[in-house]
């Protein structure tokens, strides 16, 4: 606008005043058109994250790598539960783990041979499972509540599977799409083996594809 008043200025010693009317009708319409040419700048859409989502969605895919082996033979002193929820189950978890079969274990006067094992009935909720750490033998009497399972003999495809625990299905389909290519099929329940135990109390925040996950598929 300032420009077109400058203009204005210059001419006006030369132009008549009809000259100088038409003039500024003819720069005013010019700067108006100008303007309404300009491109309008592009919007900046801004995506919200949530803040109170329960689950955190990892932001890359895990780390799957499959071998074809025989299992190890284990006695493992497990206990039932369920949860309607993950984070629930989770919570459930990590109280069986760090307290109710360390208490059985030093009651029975055992000891554990391995990391703690998971046999989940389905990937989705409500979640039943059975939650078990391997010991040296079965106890002369078995605590309240408490049962053994045990595993070995069996081919089983084991998948280390390396990120977020929301992200195990990805580890079972891959087995278990193994199998297909194979013609096999599964021999028993698969299993989680906590190789890098996430329920052990850490300082600091660990970075889930750094910890090791065993998915443990039995075939025939």
């Amino acid at each position: 606008m300032l420009f077109c008043k400058l203009i204005i200025y210059k001419k006006m010693k030369i132009y008549s005043s009809l000259n100088l009317i038409i003039f500024i009708s003819t720069v005013f319409v010019s700067c108006k058109d100008s303007k309404e040419k300009m491109p309008a700048p592009p919007l900046l859409v801004k995506k919200e994250t949530a803040t109170n989502s329960k689950t955190e969605i990892p932001q890359k895919g895990p780390i799957i790598n499959i071998v074809d082996t025989v299992e190890i033979k284990r006695i493992v002193l497990c206990i039932k539960d369920s949860s309607a929820t993950s984070a629930g189950m989770s919570t459930k978890l990590n109280n069986i783990y760090n307290k109710k079969i360390p208490v059985a274990i030093a009651a029975a006067k055992l000891k554990k041979t391995g990391q703690p094992i998971a046999w989940y009935k389905s990937q989705k909720a409500p979640f039943f499972f059975e939650a078990g750490i391997p010991v040296d033998k079965a106890p002369a009497k078995m605590p309240n509540g408490f049962f053994i399972k045990k595993t070995g003999g069996d081919s089983v495809l084991i998948a280390h599977f390396f990120g977020p625990n929301v992200m195990s299905n990805v580890g079972y389909d891959a087995v278990t799409e193994m199998l297909k290519e194979r013609n096999r099929k599964k021999a028993a329940p698969a299993y989680e083996i906590y190789i890098d135990n996430p329920f052990e109390v850490k300082k600091g925040k660990t970075d889930p594809y750094k910890q090791q996950t065993d998915i443990v598929m039995p075939y025939k």
